[in-house]
């Protein structure tokens, strides 16, 4: 069961689900807006949500075999301890349930055509895995624009469909600014995984070196890669410094201000000092779980800030 766990990257999973219980729950339900699923369907869409998404991890481990008997020997699952073919067969159940589930709500609300974004999930990160991984900077930006997903999905079935029901025009624009929330923090999170995607991949150099890989590290090497880490964590500083006073601090929520400039703006300039002098894996492993820790106070915030609202 353990190494069943690890080949899913449980910890990951349980993130995606905490971060759409957060959207749902500490957000649209503590704000009272309406919404298209009840308890159990929303949890339907958490579980067709984390059965693609373990998918996902299941077969780039079984793709990144090599690599990975390079880069983190100890890590290596699939093929190792569970049989590749064994892998495999959980890779195609996993999807075929998420695909499955995904498409039953998507019925559910009307929306038969929401269950391609289901199936195009699915395949591009089949796809990522097996082709555009190896490929100058798009597997990055398509595992970062997937990942933003998590957040979007939650926007897309729980607001969308209510806005066939709005009556006033007042209805209808509380569901555009929360929707538009949804894609503030979609856009945090895509960004701050496209940083790290390219911070994991300096980490891995060696590894992806031997299989042949054109990984942005690889093809403009580390020295320029630190540069680009750098100058894309200032952009992303710089924005979320415009974001907290435009949005909370104008609207005098100092106490979501200050935790943002602490656990979120704080460790992300901490990010830029330690990369300028990164050299090593270990170095780059601690920058990529740094911003793991950014991605995840980032989520909370919109919990504590709809806390700071409701009690102000």
């Amino acid at each position: 069961m353990k190494s069943f766990l690890k080949l899913i990257r449980i910890q990951n999973l349980i993130m995606i689900a905490l971060m759409q219980f957060i959207f749902k729950y500490g957000c649209l339900d503590m704000r009272n807006v309406p919404t298209a699923l009840n308890h159990w369907q929303f949890a339907l869409l958490v579980l067709a949500t984390v059965l693609i998404a373990a998918g996902g991890y299941i077969i780039n481990n079984i793709v990144d075999q090599d690599t990975d008997h390079i880069n983190r020997p100890s890590s290596v699952i699939a093929g190792k301890v569970i049989s590749e073919s064994t892998a495999y067969n959980i890779y195609a159940a996993l999807n075929i349930a998420g695909v499955g589930i995904g498409f039953y709500l998507s019925n559910l609300i009307q929306k038969p055509g929401f269950s391609a974004i289901f199936i195009v999930i699915s395949a591009t990160l089949y796809l990522y895995a097996t082709s555009f991984k190896r490929s100058f900077l798009i597997g990055n930006i398509l595992v970062a624009a997937i990942a933003s997903m998590s957040v979007i999905i939650v926007g897309i079935f729980e607001l969308y469909p209510m806005t066939a029901h709005a009556i006033t025009p007042e209805e209808q624009g509380t569901f555009a600014m929360y929707f538009e929330i949804f894609l503030d923090y979609a856009l945090f999170s895509f960004l701050i995984n496209l940083i790290r995607e390219i911070t994991k991949d300096a980490e891995d150099i060696e590894g992806d070196t031997a299989m042949g890989m054109n990984t942005l590290p690889i093809v403009l090497g580390l020295k320029m890669t630190r540069k680009i880490l750098f100058t894309m964590t200032l952009i992303m500083v710089l924005g979320l410094l415009y974001y907290i006073n435009i949005y909370y601090i104008s609207n005098s929520l100092y106490a979501i201000s200050a935790y943002m400039l602490v656990l979120v703006a704080g460790p992300l300039v901490y990010f830029m000092l330690k990369a300028f002098p990164a050299a090593t894996a270990k170095d780059f492993h601690l920058l990529s779980n740094v911003l793991k820790l950014v991605l995840f106070f980032g989520i909370l915030s919109i919990l504590l800030l709809n806390i700071n609202i409701r009690y102000a």
